[in-house]
């Protein structure tokens, strides 16, 4: 049985607004099609993980606080987590896991957290902690050219700068800044975004592009996914992309 690897990094650190939903909506849509999954954890103290090992690598969204306590023991994997990004691996990284992987993030008080560097683009907070990018999130994606509307729930002060491949262009909310025309980071194997909600719940067709990727990505195979019943989801989406952009039409 083709199976597919997942870890799932800082469960107990980076879960803010449900990301934890996330692995929910991958485990039910891979076994859905009769594929197997595996999902480990790792989180500080835990046995090092070989990235390279697994199909999906997985974080999600934490605050200021959080990401200086896992930071130092995130950067120990630089060098293996760059290879196997490189070696094709597809990273999800959400919000603070997103600024992780950037260059740097630094906190209002004007604190640098180091970064792991496998990406160009930086963040930096807002001075003034109640301005937020804060509320529902519309993005238009291409997923090997087949564009998409996704839909998320942003919450933070960090403003990220010099992204080259953006996940999205922004229909409603604000994106990478406030008011931007961009939302998050964008390669074949990465999307790093600031969208929660979770976000996998609300984008059943950007769960299938995940899936398939890594599985025509381990078995070499141009794989066709069985098609699920969708028909709740998708009246789930219409709602909302209705409400949300109405308001700007």
């Amino acid at each position: 049985m083709k199976e597919i690897k997942i870890l799932y990094l800082y469960p107990d650190i980076l879960e803010l607004y449900g990301d934890y939903g996330n692995i929910q909506v991958l485990k039910y849509r891979i076994e859905s099609r009769g594929y197997s999954v595996i999902i480990d954890t790792y989180s500080i103290g835990d046995d090092s993980p070989d990235f390279n090992s697994y199909d999906i690598i997985f974080a999600g969204g934490g605050a200021d606080n959080e990401q200086n306590i896992l930071a130092s023991d995130l950067i120990k994997y630089k060098d293996n987590i760059k290879n196997a990004v490189e070696n094709g691996v597809f990273f999800l990284l959400i919000c603070g896991a997103y600024q992780l992987f950037g260059k740097y993030y630094k906190d209002v008080d004007g604190n640098i957290i180091p970064g792991l560097e496998i990406f160009d683009y930086y963040t930096e907070a807002n001075p003034d902690r109640k301005n937020r990018c804060i509320g529902n999130i519309v993005i238009e994606v291409n997923l090997n050219n087949f564009k998409t509307n996704v839909i998320g729930f942003e919450n933070h002060g960090g403003q990220t700068y010099n992204i080259s491949s953006p996940f999205g262009k922004v229909l409603f909310g604000n994106g990478n800044k406030f008011k931007d025309s961009e939302e998050g980071y964008f390669e074949n194997n990465v999307i790093a975004t600031y969208l929660h909600g979770p976000l996998l719940s609300k984008n059943p067709e950007l769960v299938d592009y995940i899936i398939k990727y890594c599985l025509d990505r381990k078995y070499n195979e141009d794989i066709s996914l069985v098609s699920l019943n969708d028909e709740f989801e998708n009246m789930c989406r219409k709602q909302l992309l209705n409400r949300f952009l109405n308001n700007i039409t």
